[in-house]
C-alpha cells in the first residue's frame, strides 16, 4: 500500500473513532509507546497513556455523540517517519439534550511504520485554537 494512502486511512479511522464512538478503532491505530499531549489533560505515555486516553473518550462518547472534521494541511514522509498538522474540528451534542458545543483544534501528529511495516501513530500534540488578539488598527 502506498504510504500517503496508508497514513490517511489511519486519519480516517482516528476521525471514525468519534463519528462513530468507538474508541477500539483510536488503539488500533496508536502504537503501544505513543506520547499524547492533548490540551488540557495530563500528558501520557505507553501503557498508562493509552489507558487514560481510552478512558476519557469511553467517558467522552458516554455524555456526547461526537462529529470530526479532520483537516489535515500536510502530510511530511522521511523515510519510515511522518507527521503531519492541520486543524480538527469537533462538535459535541449533549445525549441528554442541549446545543453542541464546538471546538477548532490545531493538532499535529507523529506516525511511524512498526516492524510490521504499518503506521501507527506515535505521538498526538493538539490545542484549542483561538481567534487572534492582534489588530490591526492598533498600528
Amino acid at each position: 500500500m502506498d504510504d500517503l494512502y496508508a497514513i490517511n486511512a489511519a486519519k480516517v479511522e482516528f476521525r471514525d473513532c468519534f463519528n462513530f464512538s468507538d474508541v477500539s478503532r483510536l488503539l488500533a491505530i496508536a502504537d503501544p509507546e505513543m506520547v499524547n499531549f492533548s490540551d488540557g489533560q495530563p500528558c501520557g505515555f505507553r501503557r498508562g497513556g493509552l489507558d487514560a486516553l481510552k478512558t476519557r473518550l469511553e467517558n467522552l462518547f458516554e455524555r456526547f455523540t461526537a462529529k470530526l472534521v479532520v483537516l489535515v494541511i500536510e502530510i511530511r514522509l522521511q523515510g519510515d517517519v511522518a507527521y503531519d498538522y492541520g486543524w480538527h474540528e469537533l462538535a459535541l451534542t449533549p445525549k441528554d439534550g442541549g446545543q453542541p458545543t464546538h471546538r477548532r483544534i490545531a493538532m499535529w501528529t507523529y506516525g511511524g511504520r512498526n516492524k510490521e511495516g504499518k503506521w501507527k501513530l506515535r505521538m498526538y500534540m493538539d490545542n484549542q485554537d483561538v481567534a487572534d488578539s492582534f489588530e490591526a488598527s492598533t498600528l
